[in-house]
């Protein structure tokens, strides 16, 4: 590893040593206030929302983008608008690489991922546009947290290097790493956060909709998810650092 990504590592880890006990605020309020605008909320249409929310408090002229891979559910499509609206941010949103797309659909037809598993499909239609998003900016935001995975996420810092992505010197900054879900939903419903309406039909993990079912009670929220698979590898690849680190 090159001498100065490894001193990246180390200074990053020493920064989330110090916001780990932070509140999701502080830790965007860092981010924001040191890349301006090189840095962005990857926002899925779902609970992340609430960092759309934290951050335009924060700074007004927040860029935050989202993966269209051509399987969202209609309810994700009309969510993304109204977020658009109700924040009046500019949501930039990439495509799935249409000719790779073509290729596997032709090839395997459209649900070859019950068959041979999903990476190959969230392959060419999330981490492609993810690597073109993420190819013109410092840093990103996402919106995992430990609890949604106990397999793939129990240990995410709040700051890290990217593991997947760019050189080996784009910060991940993770905000909302140590709330829970129920925290999560307090503050939507405190400060009147819009949310996507399928989280009233069941779903609490949103994905692509062949990909995504709700979940019964008692369930994990991550069954919902993948459930075909084993649960160590239920990660798309935007966090499969998560997976490796944990194998």
């Amino acid at each position: 590893m090159p001498e100065k990504n490894q001193k990246l590592i180390e200074e990053t880890e020493k920064l989330a040593e110090e916001y780990r006990d932070r509140s999701p605020q502080e830790i965007l309020e860092y981010a924001l206030n040191r890349f301006g605008e090189e840095i962005a909320i990857a926002f899925s249409g779902a609970e992340d929302v609430v960092l759309v929310d934290m951050a335009k408090k924060i700074r007004p002229d927040i860029s935050i983008f989202s993966l269209d891979t051509g399987r969202l559910h209609p309810e994700t499509y009309r969510f993304f608008d109204v977020v658009r609206d109700h924040y009046s941010v500019n949501l930039e949103v990439f495509f799935a690489n249409r000719d790779r797309t073509e290729e596997l659909v032709r090839k395997k037809g459209m649900f070859s991922f019950y068959r041979d598993g999903h990476q190959e499909c969230c392959g060419v239609r999330k981490i492609d546009p993810l690597r073109r998003a993420l190819s013109i900016r410092a840093a990103w935001i996402t919106g995992q947290r430990k609890d949604q995975s106990p397999n793939t996420r129990a240990t995410i810092p709040v700051i890290e290097v990217d593991p997947s992505f760019g050189d080996g010197s784009l910060i991940k900054f993770n905000p909302l790493a140590n709330w829970t879900s129920k925290q999560v939903w307090d503050y939507i419903r405190e400060n009147d956060v819009p949310y996507n309406e399928l989280h009233e039909k069941g779903y609490v993990s949103i994905g692509c909709e062949p990909c995504t079912r709700p979940v019964l009670p008692g369930q994990h929220e991550r069954e919902g998810r993948w459930w075909w698979e084993e649960a160590t590898r239920k990660e798309c690849g935007l966090h499969s650092g998560n997976a490796r680190s944990e194998l």
